[in-house]
């Protein structure tokens, strides 16, 4: 499988992306916030936050989905990351369980893109390149036994992160 044409990067903005659905840094609360939560938050509208309160809460490590009421993605999959402390406290595993409910949860949903925002890396603490090689090697094996999504994008806002997740790639051998 040559992961290239089902996996891309881009640097931008993850709310105007033209896609069936997008991932959100979601807080446990799922109250919108800041970094990419809060510009989705602000861009799907108020709608958004009357459904995340509705649903309460997620737990770090899974997932919740929303309707995109004001975004072009009909879909917002609300991932909660862990906050990073050290790695010894099942971070890796909570970080890589996050993208994996939302790849299912994209399955479910028979969205054929999906765009993902660097899980954990802002306010959270990740390290950036322990987060993309986590990422990477979550999407791939999930890819790998599934049709859908098709597609899946990174989305990074900043040049250091569309730089880790291209390095992170291009180490792939694809």
């Amino acid at each position: 499988m040559r992961f290239a044409d089902r996996i891309g990067v881009v640097r931008g903005d993850i709310t105007a992306l033209d896609v069936d659905a997008i991932v959100n840094a979601a807080n446990s609360g799922l109250r919108g916030g800041g970094g990419v939560d809060g510009a989705i938050h602000r861009a799907a509208g108020p709608e958004l936050l009357e459904a995340c309160r509705a649903i309460g809460g997620c737990p770090t490590g899974e997932v919740r989905v929303t309707p995109g009421f004001r975004l072009k993605a009909k879909h917002v999959i609300h991932a909660v990351g862990p906050v990073w402390h050290s790695g010894h406290g099942g971070e890796p595993e909570l970080l890589a369980s996050a993208y994996r409910q939302a790849l299912d949860a994209a399955d479910k949903l028979a969205a054929r893109s999906v765009a993902f925002p660097a899980i954990s890396t802002g306010v959270y603490g990740y390290p950036l390149d322990a987060a993309t090689a986590i990422a990477v090697a979550t999407v791939c094996a999930f890819l790998r036994e599934h049709a859908v999504p098709e597609r899946v994008i990174f989305c990074c806002f900043s040049e250091p992160a569309e730089a880790a997740y291209r390095r992170t790639l291009s180490n792939l051998g694809d």
